[in-house]
C-alpha cells in the first residue's frame, strides 16, 4: 500500500502494540482485542519486530541491542552470545557489534534492527518496510535471510510500497488501501 495506507498500524496491531477498536485480529488462535495485558508478552515472544523508525536503544552498543530480546527471554548467556553474533553476521554487521547505534548509518541501523528481530527465531516476523533505508545489495541480502525464515516454516508479513520487493521475494501478496485489505498487489 501507499504510504498512510495503514501498513505501520497493521503491524502493530498484530503484534498487540495497538489495540482494535473494532473486527478482530487473531495471532495463533488468540484475538488481541480480547487478549490479557498479561498474555502479551508471551504473545510477543513468537513475534519478531522490523521497525519503520529502528527502535533501538542508543545506551547501548549493536550487540546489546540485539542481545536485549534473549536476556528478556532468559537465555543463557553463553548461547545468547552465539545467537547474537550469527545474527550480526548475517545481516553483515559482526564487525560493528561494539558500535554504538549513533555510529551506524541508517542502512546499518536497519540491519541491526532485522538482527535483533530474527535473532530469537520466531515463527512470526513483521517487518515495515524493512528495506527502506537499504541499497539494491543489502536489500537483496535481507530477502534472502526472510526466505530462509519463511523456508523454514516462519510466517513473514513485510510492508512495503517497494514494487521491487514483491519482484525480489514473490509471495501471497495483499494490497492495504486506506485500511482495506485486498488479495493482491496494487495496480
Amino acid at each position: 500500500g501507499h504510504s498512510g495506507a495503514g501498513k505501520s498500524t497493521l503491524l502493530k496491531l498484530i503484534a498487540a502494540i495497538e489495540r482494535p477498536t473494532s473486527g478482530s485480529v487473531l495471532i495463533n488462535g488468540q484475538n488481541i482485542r480480547a487478549i490479557k495485558r498479561e498474555a502479551i508478552p508471551a504473545l510477543r515472544r513468537n513475534i519478531g519486530l522490523i521497525f519503520q523508525d529502528h527502535k533501538l536503544l542508543f545506551d547501548r552498543n549493536a550487540f546489546d541491542n540485539v542481545l536485549l530480546p534473549l536476556q528478556i527471554s532468559g537465555f543463557d548467556h553463553r548461547e545468547a552470545a552465539k545467537r547474537v553474533r550469527a545474527a550480526l553476521d548475517k545481516v553483515g554487521l559482526l564487525a560493528r557489534e561494539k558500535a554504538n547505534p549513533v555510529a551506524l548509518s541508517g542502512g546499518e541501523q536497519q540491519r541491526l534492527c532485522i538482527a535483533r528481530a530474527i535473532v530469537t527465531r520466531p515463527d512470526i516476523l513483521l517487518a515495515d518496510e524493512p528495506t527502506g533505508n537499504l541499497d539494491a545489495e543489502y536489500s537483496g541480502e535481507i530477502l534472502n535471510i526472510f526466505k530462509s525464515f519463511h523456508q523454514v516454516g516462519a510466517t513473514l508479513l513485510i510492508s512495503t510500497h517497494d514494487q521491487s520487493v514483491l519482484q525480489r521475494f514473490p509471495a501471497r501478496a495483499l494490497h492495504l488501501d486506506h485500511g482495506v485489505l485486498q488479495q493482491g498487489a496494487a495496480a
